[in-house]
């Protein structure tokens, strides 16, 4: 019977462990998924600021007439 007790506490401690392990990974997961998605808005602003530069620039282009396009 004490082996019995004995099996069971160290499957409890060792789920203990697991258990802490898995906060630890998924702290460290929360952290990396803030990161990225402040990253992602970063690049998603810088990408958005380019796209109207270049917007600006191609509405400040001459027409082509039509004997350029010939």
């Amino acid at each position: 019977m004490i082996s019995d007790f004995s099996s069971l506490l160290d499957k409890v401690s060792q789920l203990a462990e697991l258990m802490q392990a898995l906060r630890r990974e998924n702290a460290e997961l929360r952290n990396e998924v803030a990161t990225l998605t402040d990253e992602n808005a970063r690049l998603t602003s810088r990408m958005k600021e380019a796209h109207d530069r270049v917007s600006a620039l191609i509405d400040t282009m001459p027409a082509p007439s039509d004997q350029e396009a010939a």
